[in-house]
């Protein structure tokens, strides 16, 4: 276990880690459809662009992960920090479409270092603690959340390009935080044994090594579905708003940061209060139904002030409902293990912002504006009765 100084600096580390990743996403958000238009028109394009860096990072992250398994934490982290930096250089600089795409490949395979950063803050936790600690993750996704796209509107009347270079400089300071300020959190008594041979550098691997373990398989189903589901909502709501509403970018605008600031919140302080009280079982069960309500009533409103409620019964579910879940897959891990487990789950997790917005989109042509969430809702019950027979063998030891 290390010392109470280097787990607070790691856990700082991981925080910015993961805010400044969140920022530097969120600042490509109100310039990507102009940037692209320079060259295309379809919002295809800007979509696929989407997928370009999720598709990446699927095959990115159990690679990182079990790399970080073997060498150390530290030394991934800081490579896969500066190859961001590299790809949102690239992306800023890029004069055609194909370069743009490139970039944003080089981004997906290097930001794949959330799995790290997860396996760096269980390397220095007890399994009874990994919860209320990955809750430090959600709560720097829900802050990257609110103020990236805000920043990025800010530095787009600099330049159309500006957005992409500030978000590199972000990374780059981030780096030098982590070359002076990160300690190693996996010592070599603790590593995997060996070189990382071929099969090592294949997605599915551990993917299909996961699946054959009855609780993982069911874990990692479980947050596939919840996940898929809220891809489905981030990418589709604007759409959804604009059908319904008439909302204005602005207005989705706000209902985004409201959501950013309730997940912060909750995981940030509320989440770790209330584990302690409520374990991880109950905490995980009231998300999930939590986010079905939600999902239900988006699906339902017809009076724009309903969307503000139905997002937080969302913004609450998912507070409760992933890092609980993260924490009951990271016990299921040995120590030599935790970097390519979590690497996995985020693998996992990349598929979903793949196939997710796929599903949104195609339902919500076919099948009216309610479509995604309806089944969305439906997506998250099946989530729950996977996970379910794992957390009755956690109750016990929550």
């Amino acid at each position: 276990m290390s010392s109470a100084s280097a787990q607070r600096r790691t856990l700082t580390f991981v925080f910015f880690t993961v805010f400044l990743d969140l920022l530097g996403a969120g600042i490509l958000i109100p310039i990507l459809p102009y940037l692209v238009r320079q060259f295309r028109t379809d919002a295809m394009t800007v979509g696929l662009l989407s997928v370009a860096f999720s598709g990446a990072q699927f095959f990115a992250a159990p690679v990182l992960g079990a790399i970080s398994d073997r060498i150390g934490r530290r030394p991934v982290l800081l490579f896969s920090i500066l190859g961001s930096a590299l790809g949102y250089f690239l992306f800023g600089w890029a004069g055609s479409l194909w370069l743009m795409f490139f970039a944003r490949v080089v981004d997906g395979i290097t930001g794949g270092n959330i799995s790290t950063a997860m396996a760096a803050i269980a390397d220095i936790t007890e399994p009874k603690d990994r919860a209320k600690n990955f809750g430090l993750i959600g709560m720097a996704f829900g802050l990257g959340f609110i103020i990236g796209p805000a920043l990025g509107g800010l530095l787009s009347k600099i330049s159309l390009q500006a957005p992409a270079y500030g978000a590199a400089v972000i990374a780059m300071v981030t780096a030098a935080f982590g070359y002076f300020a990160l300690p190693e959190t996996l010592p070599a008594d603790r590593r995997r044994q060996g070189g990382a041979g071929w099969a090592d550098l294949s997605p599915f691997r551990p993917i299909l090594s996961a699946l054959e373990r009855p609780q993982l398989r069911l874990l990692l189903g479980a947050l596939f579905f919840l996940n898929f589901a809220f891809a489905a909502l981030q990418t589709n709501f604007s759409n959804f708003t604009m059908d319904r509403f008439q909302f204005t970018a602005e207005q989705n605008a706000w209902v985004f940061a409201f959501i950013g600031f309730t997940v912060a919140v909750l995981q940030g302080g509320v989440v770790r209060r209330l584990l302690p009280v409520f374990g991880e079982t109950k905490l995980a069960v009231a998300g999930f139904l939590l986010f079905v309500a939600g999902f239900l009533v988006l699906a339902s409103s017809w009076i724009a002030w309903w969307v503000y409620p139905s997002v937080g019964l969302i913004a609450i579910g998912s507070a409760f409902t992933n890092p609980t879940l993260n924490a009951m897959v990271s016990k299921r891990a040995s120590a030599v293990e935790q970097g390519s487990i979590l690497g996995t789950t985020q693998s996992v997790l990349s598929l979903t912002r793949v196939f997710g917005p796929a599903w949104a989109g195609l339902v919500f042509d076919h099948f009216g504006s309610g479509a995604p969430y309806w089944t969305g809702a439906g997506f998250i019950a099946l989530a729950l009765m996977l996970a379910l027979p794992v957390m009755r063998e956690n109750a016990p030891a929550s």
